[in-house]
C-alpha cells in the first residue's frame, strides 16, 4: 500500500475552495490501496521525464502528484481544473 505525504497548504486550501473534500478522501483511498482504479484515470503528463501524473477527482478536478519511490510515497502537487 501506497503512503501519501501529508499535504501542502496550496493543496488544502484548493480542495476546500472548489469544495471537493469528500471527493478527494475517497479517490486519495484509492490511491493508496489500488493506484490503477479504472475511476481514478491515472496519466503521466508531458513531457514525461518530469514525472509528474494527474488522477481524476470529478469530471472537472484533477490532482498533480509525483511518485516518490525512495519512500514508496506520493506527493500531492495542485488540484487543477481539467478542462481549461
Amino acid at each position: 500500500m501506497l503512503k501519501i505525504l501529508p499535504l501542502n497548504k496550496k493543496v488544502k486550501k484548493q480542495v476546500q475552495k472548489y469544495d471537493l473534500e469528500n471527493k478527494f478522501k475517497k479517490q486519495i483511498s484509492f490511491l493508496k490501496s489500488n493506484p490503477t482504479h479504472p475511476s481514478l484515470n491515472v496519466e503521466l503528463l508531458e513531457p514525461k521525464q518530469h514525472g509528474i501524473y494527474s488522477f481524476r477527482i470529478d469530471r472537472k478536478y484533477r490532482a498533480l502528484f509525483i511518485y516518490r519511490p525512495d519512500e514508496e510515497a506520493i506527493e500531492i502537487l495542485s488540484v487543477t481544473i481539467h478542462y481549461r
